[in-house]
């Protein structure tokens, strides 16, 4: 099964940064999505959301 979440060291190869930096990403993500009411797992972001929130990517095909 395919995982739904980046770990430290996804987030640290996508965005070319050090894990400080990329626990940092991940901290913030989670702490948008905790404050949505979604549940969160320390040290793994949603893909979706990651995604979302850095490349503007929509799950949504528009015009497809």
């Amino acid at each position: 099964m395919e995982q739904t979440y980046y770990t430290v060291d996804d987030v640290m190869k996508i965005l070319g940064i050090k894990p400080s930096k990329a626990y940092g990403v991940i901290r913030a993500c989670n702490k948008e999505l905790d404050m949505k009411g979604y549940m969160t797992i320390k040290g793994k972001v949603s893909k979706k959301y990651f995604e979302e929130r850095f490349y503007g990517i929509c799950s949504s095909k528009e015009g497809a």
